[in-house]
């Protein structure tokens, strides 16, 4: 195997999304989220969108 395609498998298994990858930070994405959707509806709320 190449080191290019080395990099490119490793850069592939990085790539993922879906989350926080330890269980640390859960509480933390938990709550931001909220935050959006609070702002969401406050802004829908208020008229001004």
């Amino acid at each position: 195997m190449s080191a290019t395609t080395a990099t490119t498998v490793t850069a592939r298994r990085r790539a993922r999304t879906g989350g926080p990858e330890d269980r640390s930070k859960l509480l933390e994405n938990i709550l931001g989220w909220t935050l959006v959707v609070l702002v969401a509806m406050l802004v829908t709320q208020a008229g001004l969108m």
